[in-house]
């Protein structure tokens, strides 16, 4: 390519918008029409009966993902963020518990554990896949871990076999985010519902959405019935159910409305051919990539593992470029292909965290029955905060509408930018030269 980089006055690669995807058709459109039709927009009542688990859609959906995901029981709430506090209040988690979490994901992972005055103890991901190295949750065990909050970033599952023997070993409850790898799989079994209880988000910009929304998924009967509880109200139906132990069954509003779950059914339906579409766009792409690894990294798939692929990530080396991650992001962007720079800050540079503060001003639950001693000290999970800091691009590529005509787009930038690093390293000497 001959034509010099966008970002110093050439003709950019791309010069219109990727399209966004918008999943909602008309079978969304004749099932919302169903239930306002029929005046139900929701049927839960906060008292034990058959109106506690919701109308006919949210059991219908419940129903619908616990057949599609392999588990006995599937529980419908109003987010994936209070899906997680529910999974970990019904795991028996609370005051004085450790429970390692990855700082890589987005901050309801821990908060979670805070809602229930637990404290996220962070483990560093795997630079591969991004999601907890086993070997970092091994070295994070004290006396008062509990549990382990797994999130499988970007698509790809965690190493779920290794983990899963590490909580066995040490006694551990398993957790896992599931937001962003629905219909993924590690060893033949779907991601969320693998481990005691797993959470799918159905939040607007997720694969399969209903606007806000999520589920737990779950073998285990007594989580099932704790998670009801917590979503609704438990406080009030603990006595009817002659539930004898009810620590954790005080709950809130995490309802799904009946609009939400007929929605979510017809998403669910349509999550094959969406995942076709997007592992289609993503392995044109590496293969378009492959020429330079060195320089960019593309997304690994391990063996025993599929990939949903939420979003494409690359690991660029800005000693082989000769330039800044940022520089590059940059000249991306101006060939109208944008890649986000370094997703979250570690969540443990987060305020709160540094701070130690969450439930008023005195440091809760830190201050109040933890006898550990935590430490969430700038460069605790040091592939954490490389990523973060220097390697990591992510962006949004791989789903439908695009094409394969729009994917060599993208090729065709990454390309056009790295001839053209020479040129980009010298405006970013000058840039750096001026600031």
């Amino acid at each position: 390519m001959t034509n010099k980089l966008a970002l110093l006055g050439g003709e950019p690669i791309r010069k219109q918008p990727f399209p966004h995807q918008n999943t909602i058709g008309d079978e969304e459109k004749r099932a919302v029409m169903e239930v306002l039709e029929s005046g139900v927009l929701s049927q839960f009542v906060a008292q034990y009966g058959p109106t506690f688990y919701g109308g006919p859609r949210v059991r219908g959906l419940e129903a619908y993902f616990a057949e599609r995901f392999g588990a006995k029981y599937a529980i419908a709430t109003n987010s994936a963020t209070t899906a997680l506090h529910a999974a970990v209040a019904a795991a028996g988690l609370g005051p004085g518990d450790e429970v390692i979490v990855s700082p890589y994901t987005m901050s309801a992972s821990a908060t979670s554990i805070l809602m229930q005055n637990a404290i996220p103890v962070f483990a560093d991901v795997q630079e591969d896949i991004f999601c907890l190295d086993p070997r970092s949750i091994r070295e994070r065990i004290t006396p008062y871990t509990r549990g382990i909050m797994v999130t499988h970033l970007f698509g790809h599952p965690a190493r779920m076999k290794e983990i899963l023997e590490i909580a066995e070993e040490h006694h551990l409850r398993v957790i896992e985010d599931a937001a962003q790898a629905v219909g993924a799989t590690y060893d033949g079994k779907f991601a969320g519902a693998i481990g005691d209880a797993g959470v799918m988000s159905l939040n607007f910009h997720k694969i399969i959405h209903t606007g806000e929304g999520g589920v737990v998924l779950t073998n285990d009967e007594e989580i099932a019935t704790r998670v009801r509880l917590v979503r609704n109200h438990g406080e009030t139906i603990v006595e009817d159910m002659k539930l004898q132990n009810i620590a954790n069954t005080m709950g809130s509003n995490y309802r799904m409305t009946e609009i939400e779950a007929a929605i979510g059914v017809e998403q669910l339906r349509k999550l094959d051919g969406l995942l076709q579409v997007r592992n289609l766009l993503a392995s044109h792409l590496t293969k378009r990539l492959d020429e330079f690894r060195g320089l960019l990294n593309p997304p690994v798939i391990y063996p025993n593992a599929t990939h949903s692929f939420y979003d494409y990530v690359i690991l660029v080396s800005e000693k082989a470029l000769g330039v800044s991650r940022h520089a590059f992001a940059e000249a991306m962007k101006a060939e109208g292909v944008t890649f986000n720079e370094g997703y979250v800050r570690p969540l443990y540079l987060l305020p709160m965290f540094q701070k130690r503060i969450a439930y008023g001003e005195n440091g809760c639950p830190w201050t109040c029955q933890y006898k550990g001693n935590v430490n969430y000290d700038k460069g605790i999970c040091p592939v954490t905060e490389r990523l973060y800091e220097h390697e990591l691009l992510w962006g949004d590529v791989c789903h439908s509408p695009l094409t394969t005509e729009d994917i060599d787009d993208v090729a065709d930038a990454f390309r056009k930018v790295i001839d053209h690093a020479s040129d980009l390293r010298v405006w970013e000497n000058k840039v750096s030269a001026t600031a």
